[in-house]
């Protein structure tokens, strides 16, 4: 899992080589950094990512990074609250358990 902390402190330091977008696993742009890195734009660029990311929310970042990998987990996620609605409609009485049972399977 990538670390706001890291990519923050990356961006900064090692920002005009790109190296924090390498961390964030954007690597064509990580390559971008490094083959212009002489001309100091990456670096410009970068204090802008610092300042992005400094003022990113945690829950902002992990949704943003920290998904990219595992596709599976935005649909993971999806269908667990799908099944919490269900739950929800199930207990007040809108849907039977016969149907949320029916959904249920069909989320998962």
């Amino acid at each position: 899992m990538r670390s706001k902390k890291t990519a923050t402190i990356l961006s900064f330091f090692l920002g005009g080589l790109g190296i924090h977008r390498f961390y964030l696993g954007q690597t064509g742009l990580g390559v971008l950094y490094l083959v212009f890195c002489w001309t100091f734009i990456p670096a410009f660029i970068a204090l802008i990512d610092f300042i992005v990311l400094l003022s990113m929310s945690e829950e902002t970042f992990n949704q943003k990074y920290n998904f990219m990998g595992n596709p599976h987990s935005n649909a993971v996620n999806s269908s667990s609250e799908e099944i919490k609605k269900l739950y929800e409609l199930k207990e007040k009485g809108i849907i039977t358990q016969e149907e949320f049972d029916l959904k249920k399977k069909t989320t998962l």
